[in-house]
Parts: structure tokens; C-alpha cells; sequence
């Protein structure tokens, strides 16, 4: 009997700059489901962070900023008109401030904190509580969805990640170098990697999927024929 696929939870997992979010978006429109970017949030809370001058000369004014955690607000809202899903901080579209480098640079920092994490996993749950989503993170399917049905774990070589993120800034015009780049991945990994609060680790039921030297559409076709074989389509 073929599953539910409008109850699904799809969690994926991995390293900065492997294209979980754009692998995610992928899914979310062809099974009709909701995506859900958790990146973005942690993008957003370091935003207001660094808005409000919490975070200064590259250091963290942690009791600062958890004082302020409860002034944060966060929504993800598809626009009507691209269909895109866009983070929203405190009413506020903020799409387009929270993928600037200065943002990336800290983005892992400030993911560290304990109390930033309790209250986005709480988030994050509520929004998919209900199934029928993909959701993509750090930690998606270790702690946030641990009973996930189908979960992914992404990398790539960090010379290639770099360089796409690399080609992505210039395309929108940002001023950046690609070894400043490759330095931003290498860090971002160690601290995600090595993080006391929900490190990220691959989920020991997790298939591992390198994209380093494959297609976006062999990248979905390999996700098809898992779900094909799960009995979801």
C-alpha cells in the first residue's frame, strides 16, 4: 500500500553551502509539500543581532542577545507572485539581508547558543508538526525531527562549495573573493562540526548524498527513486 506522501517529513542535513535548501525547495514543489528553511532562521536571529550591535568586532554580547530572544519574531511566507519562500524578522522582509557574508560569518557563531537553538528546534517543530514537509538544517534529523521518514545527509568537497556560493555572490553584484569564501566554508564546517549544543552529525539512518560531481536533476532523480522505493510514490 503506497504511503501518505501529504504527511511526509523529509529532513536534510549537512555541510554550508552543499545546496540543501535549493535540493529542498526542488522536493517541496514537486511533491506539493512545504518547505521550510531553518538556515534562514538562524540567518535572521543574527541579523537582529548584529542590527542591534550584540555582535561586535566578530564577539557576541551573549547576555545580551539571550535577553533579547523573545523580541524575535520569524515567519517564512511564500510570495505570492515568485512562489518563493522568504524569511520575514519581525514583519520584515529580510530575505535578501540575511545571505550577505557578513551575515555567514557569524550565522554559525550565534547557532551555537543553546538558548538561540531551544527556541527555534521549538519553532521548527511546531511548524511541522503536523507532516507534509521538507525541512533543511543542521540538525534536522539528529534533534529537531529525529523520526523524520526520509532523511538526507548532504555534502560536497569544500573547494566546490565555495565555489558555487563563490558565483552565487557575484551574481548578485557583492564584492567578494573566492578564498575569502572558501576560508567562511572551512570555518563554518568546524564550527558546526564541533559545536557542544547539536553538532552537526549524520543521523545514523541518514542516506549520504554527494553532490560534488553530480547533476540538480540527477541529484533528484537518485531522491525519486529512494521515496519510489519506500512506497511514498
Amino acid at each position: 500500500m503506497r504511503k501518505d506522501i501529504s504527511r511526509i517529513i523529509i529532513a536534510i542535513d549537512g555541510h554550508s553551502s552543499c545546496g540543501k535548501s535549493t535540493l529542498a525547495k526542488d522536493l517541496s514543489r514537486m511533491l506539493q509539500l512545504t518547505y521550510i528553511d531553518t538556515g534562514a532562521m538562524y540567518r535572521a536571529v543574527t541579523l537582529f543581532a548584529l542590527r542591534n550591535n550584540l555582535i561586535v568586532n566578530g564577539v557576541v554580547d551573549v547576555p545580551a542577545l539571550q535577553s533579547r530572544i523573545g523580541e524575535i519574531s520569524i515567519e517564512l511566507i511564500k510570495n505570492p507572485i515568485t512562489a518563493k519562500v522568504e524569511t520575514h524578522l519581525n514583519d520584515e522582509n529580510v530575505e535578501n539581508e540575511i545571505r550577505t557574508l557578513e551575515v555567514s560569518s557569524h550565522v554559525s557563531a550565534v547557532s551555537t547558543f543553546a538558548f538561540v537553538r531551544k527556541r527555534l528546534v521549538e519553532l521548527q517543530q511546531q511548524m511541522g508538526e503536523r507532516g507534509g514537509i521538507v525541512m533543511d538544517g543542521r540538525d534536522i534529523g539528529t534533534v529537531v525531527f529525529p523520526n523524520a521518514d526520509l532523511k538526507l545527509f548532504m555534502t560536497a568537497s569544500p573547494e566546490i562549495r565555495a565555489k558555487r556560493r563563490f558565483d552565487e555572490m557575484i551574481q548578485k553584484g557583492e564584492e567578494v573573493t573566492f578564498d575569502e569564501i572558501l576560508e567562511n566554508v572551512k570555518t563554518r564546517d568546524h564550527i558546526d562540526s564541533t559545536r557542544t549544543e547539536s553538532p552537526l552529525k549524520k543521523a545514523d539512518d541518514a542516506l549520504v548524498l554527494d553532490n560534488s560531481h553530480i547533476t540538480p536533476q540527477q541529484q533528484l532523480d537518485w531522491i525519486m527513486a529512494r521515496l519510489k522505493e519506500q512506497g511514498w510514490i
